[in-house]
């Protein structure tokens, strides 16, 4: 039965897997939210500043980060900027968590 299925073309196959990638990531869990939303405001805060709104690093408002691409964006939290004060964090944190972080700091932290 199998012998008898035809193979996806290269193209169909490409734009499932960019489906996928770019609408298929799950929600950490909302407990996972909770510890992720706390390490923005503890960790990223020491050096963005407790509001966000700057210090050694950037702001990470909605409006600094509005003209930003996301992929930009999350290539910075996960990797790092080598040379500066900007660690990766790809050692605690998978792609998903990065993304929801990315998504949430662009539309505005949820209050406390």
């Amino acid at each position: 039965m199998l012998a008898l299925m035809k193979p996806f073309p290269p193209a169909a196959c490409a734009l499932l897997l960019l489906s996928v990638v770019t609408t298929g990531l799950a929600e950490p869990s909302p407990s996972r939210q909770r510890e992720l939303l706390h390490l923005v405001r503890q960790d990223c805060g020491s050096c963005h500043g407790m509001r966000l709104t700057g210090g050694l690093g950037l702001p990470l408002t909605p409006d600094a980060l509005r003209d930003k691409p996301v992929e930009g964006l999350e290539a910075t939290v996960y990797y790092g900027r080598p040379g500066t004060a900007m660690p990766p964090w790809k050692s605690i944190l998978n792609e998903t968590e990065v993304h929801w972080i990315v998504q949430k700091l662009m539309t505005g932290l949820p209050n406390e």
